[in-house]
């Protein structure tokens, strides 16, 4: 998709987050039980289900955002390009019909999108209510190779996931990153 935001640059970076909060309800609305993790990958259980991608680029006609998302629909076991995803078929029993799903999952879209452009809603609060990486134990691989072990308390007004680390430091909030979601065995 193509999109071409009205809002200050600083809202760009909620985008992806938009993306995945729209892309997760559309599956709730639709029967499974998605969450979101931080920022934009889509979870059923602790398996990756969605992807999502979200470009800047300039454009004649000004700033654009192109907007790409990956959703495993009917893929198989044995398809599964890592253990830690799966599909629709296989969290449901049956893939949905896709023409339906991809319609709502549109519509959830453009009705997030739209109140976001409009200002209206509390994108944060909704965003925050989906996320299953606020409140766990984390470990973000950060861009300059260092790592960032501690306790998501939350998104700062930036989108930035907030972290509690575990030395007892200050919280820093984290704008790019690959989060691990850390179960007590691997602690």
């Amino acid at each position: 998709m193509l999109l071409r935001p009205r809002v200050l640059p600083a809202q760009w970076p909620w985008l992806p987050l938009l993306t995945g909060y729209a892309v997760g309800s559309a599956l709730r609305e639709a029967g499974f039980d998605a969450g979101v993790k931080w920022p934009n990958d889509v979870l059923i259980g602790d398996l990756k289900v969605a992807g999502i991608l979200v470009e800047r680029v300039d454009t004649p006609a000004g700033p654009a955002a192109v907007l790409g998302v990956g959703l495993n629909v009917s893929t198989t076991d044995a398809e599964l390009p890592v253990p830690t995803a799966t599909s629709l078929a296989l969290a449901g029993g049956a893939g949905p019909d896709r023409t339906t799903l991809l319609l709502s999952l549109l519509a959830r879209l453009r009705t997030e999108y739209d109140a976001w452009q409009r200002g209206a809603g509390d994108l944060r609060a909704a965003y925050t209510s989906a996320c299953v990486t606020i409140g766990r134990d984390v470990r973000v691989e950060l861009p300059s190779g260092g790592t960032l072990t501690g306790r998501a308390t939350g998104l700062d007004e930036g989108g930035r996931l907030t972290v509690r680390p575990q030395d007892g430091s200050a919280e820093t909030a984290v704008g790019a990153g690959d989060v691990v979601h850390v179960r007590l065995a691997e602690q």
